[in-house]
């Protein structure tokens, strides 16, 4: 098979995933149908084919279903050798005297966690991190969910390989969004996927997007024990790492003549790149000569890296902004006299917390170094003077409230203590608009900032009640009767809503939008029965831990929160599910269905009405299938054959309601 067209097909089966996972996902989590069974199962077949003509199958392929696992600890375990740091360079020039004549292959230095591999008969047998260097833990069900990691491969003898788990930064800002509490956020994408590859629960994993990109073919053995030949060459190691279904680095051939380019492609590619890098790194094509370089107490000798020198900018710090939160954390941000920095003119860098600014001793009139932390984010670098004239607000910036600086994760914060605060109400407001919750159509932050500041809305409740408020709202600026007639509309229609979009908009500390619905059904969407419960009831709900339910408990107890739900709970239509009145005869049993239906609308009625029963819907059939659904059972699907083969029942529509329905 040639490389270009073994290229190829990994190409159309990376799409087919990527397909067939945006699919199931619309199906099962947002009961929306993307795609006809019939288009779905011809293109699960194509993919299902191509995994057994190339004897490679992908992270998330639909075709398998990889378990969840939770242990007690990460067992560790010590490497079979030392994974050294690199030796760095700040330097370009260094970088291409260090090639000293020879051909180089240059690659981004990924930020992550580094995680070693081993495949053994085409399968994954085990996953170990970096650790200290000497000693790892085994992460092997976490790396099962990686995504796009291979689960098989078509080389049946033994491979090693290295590679960093990274998050993007996209899916970064997505998870940190999700959580409602400021001081509860991810620093950075680095600290999120390290504490996402250590999960001791890989579900949770899973649901984080960490993906594993290859930097390094530690050795191959053939199935006879014989070494594998690369014919001396780095690069050949990646391409056969990508033959094999890995994601491997971007890099670039090099020599002294060109390593120049290289870094200033890298340096360019560095401000849009969705991966976090802090540098690259640079390693000889020459795999004897690099081996044969031996190694000093530190270092291996094979390869360096190469840190960005960030270029800064002296300027004179003007002022500290203090920007208030929802939950009350007041951020100083620094706003210094514009510069220039990696093409672009910065005039602000945020501070982080209390402790960063009596760390750099900051003070008004200081002379400060700013850079942007790996060419993207500006940062104080230095304090030139130390003045340390800043003083921390006694009171909040935004409401003229008390504020409190509080000890969190060795760092000092500051926070408003006023309950009222307008600008945790913007943000509470704005997340209770949302369209996770009450889907507001079109109530922007700008129009509830006038709202609230105009006195018109200072709970909940009152977003409901604005008709109070007509003749003044039509009079602001930017608004006017259509506005006014449109914002009305959009906020009845919100008012038609559910319980889970209701308890997620309330804005309880941890509480997201799956959380929210995983907790209405467990009190089968009562909110009185949610107000009732206390902490172990909560914790005892699969998916909520002992700190979630602490949060959603002590929101019900607060007084001022029940005043206002006695407020608002009228005002809204919330749908309640039919809760089944057999029970819940289904409870742990697995269900798939596929094919078209006769007695229920389409495979989302008859997916309520076994979830109702307790019983879970999947995509796809595996040995915990309880029973595949399909009208036609002589078909030759790919479900129906692998139900067939595994010998799990196929029943019709009306075998399987007089089964477990009636």
């Amino acid at each position: 098979m040639c490389d270009s067209y073994k290229a190829d097909k990994m190409s159309r089966m990376k799409e087919l995933v990527s397909i067939l996972s945006k699919a199931s996902e619309a199906y099962y989590a947002r009961d929306e149908e993307i795609m006809s069974n019939f288009e779905y199962d011809k293109l699960y077949d194509e993919l299902a084919g191509l995994e057994k003509e190339l004897g490679i199958t992908l992270s998330g392929s639909p075709t398998v279903s990889v378990g969840y696992e939770a242990v007690d600890e990460l067992p560790k375990e010590r490497h079979e050798s030392p994974m050294l740091s690199l030796d760095k360079t700040k330097s370009r020039d260094e970088l291409a005297s260090w090639l000293n004549g020879h051909e180089g292959i240059l690659s981004w230095k990924l930020d992550g966690l580094t995680v070693v591999l081993t495949y053994n008969g085409g399968e994954l047998v085990k996953a170990v991190t970096r650790g200290n260097g000497e000693i790892g833990e085994v992460i092997t069900p976490n790396a099962k969910v990686f995504k796009r990691l291979p689960q098989t491969i078509s080389f049946k003898g033994e491979l090693v390989l290295r590679g960093e788990a990274v998050i993007s930064y996209k899916d970064f800002e997505e998870i940190n969004r999700r959580i409602t509490n400021d001081a509860d956020r991810y620093k950075n994408p680095r600290n999120l996927c390290s504490g996402s590859v250590r999960q001791l629960n890989n579900k949770i994993t899973a649901e984080r997007n960490v993906r594993f990109i290859a930097f390094n073919l530690v050795s191959a053995l053939n199935p006879d024990g014989s070494e594998y030949d690369f014919d001396n060459s780095r690069e050949n190691t990646f391409k056969f790492l990508e033959s094999q279904g890995f994601e491997v680095v971007e890099r670039k051939p090099v020599t002294e003549s060109n390593i120049q380019e290289a870094v200033e492609f890298f340096a360019k590619r560095i401000e849009n790149y969705e991966i976090p890098s802090d540098g690259l790194v640079l390693t000889y094509e020459d795999i004897a000569y690099g081996a044969s370089l031996g190694r000093t107490a530190k270092f291996p000798r094979h390869s360096i890296a190469f840190k960005w020198a960030d270029e800064t900018a002296e300027t004179t710090l003007r002022e500290i902004e203090w920007s208030a939160s929802r939950t009350g954390l007041i951020n100083p941000v620094a706003i210094f006299d514009p510069v220039e920095l990696e093409g672009t003119t910065v005039s602000r860098a945020s501070v982080h917390n209390v402790s960063i600014v009596r760390e750099f001793k900051l003070g008004i009139g200081d002379r400060i170094k700013v850079y942007k932390a790996n060419m993207i984010i500006p940062q104080i670098a230095e304090n030139l003077t130390g003045s340390g004239n800043v003083q921390i607000p006694k009171v909040c910036p935004v409401c003229g409230g008390p504020t409190e600086i509080k000890a969190l994760n060795e760092a000092q914060s500051l926070y408003c203590l006023k309950g009222d605060c307008p600008a945790k109400q913007i943000k509470s407001f704005s997340q209770f608009v949302s369209r996770e919750a009450l889907n507001v159509d079109g109530l922007s932050e700008a129009t509830l900032e006038k709202l609230i500041d105009c006195g018109f809305i200072k709970s909940f409740p009152d977003l409901f009640e604005l008709e109070r408020y007509r003749e003044n709202i039509v009079r602001l600026e930017g608004f006017g009767e259509k506005s006014y007639e449109n914002l009305a509309a959009a906020i009845e229609k919100a008012s038609h809503t559910t319980l889970p979009r209701v308890i997620f908009g309330l804005g309880i500390n941890g509480i997201g939008s799956a959380n929210a619905k995983l907790i209405c059904k467990a009190f089968d969407y009562d909110i009185e029965k949610i107000k009732a419960a206390d902490e172990a009831e909560m914790s005892g709900i699969d998916g909520i831990g002992e700190v979630m339910a602490g949060s959603i408990v002590s929101f019900f107890k607060n007084e001022k929160n029940l005043e206002m739900l006695e407020r608002l709970l009228p005002k809204l239509d919330i749908e309640k599910p039919e809760i089944n009145a057999g029970g819940q005869n289904l409870s742990g049993l697995v269900f798939v269905v596929t094919g078209s239906l006769n007695s229920f609308e389409n495979r989302n009625a008859l997916k309520e009405v076994i979830e109702s029963r307790g019983g879970k819907v999947t995509g796809s059939v595996t040995g915990k299938t309880t029973c595949l659904i399909n009208n036609d059972n002589t078909s030759n699907s790919t479900k129906n054959k692998t139900a067939k083969e595994l010998g799990i029942p196929i029943l019709t529509e009306e075998e399987f309601i007089r089964g477990y329905l009636s």
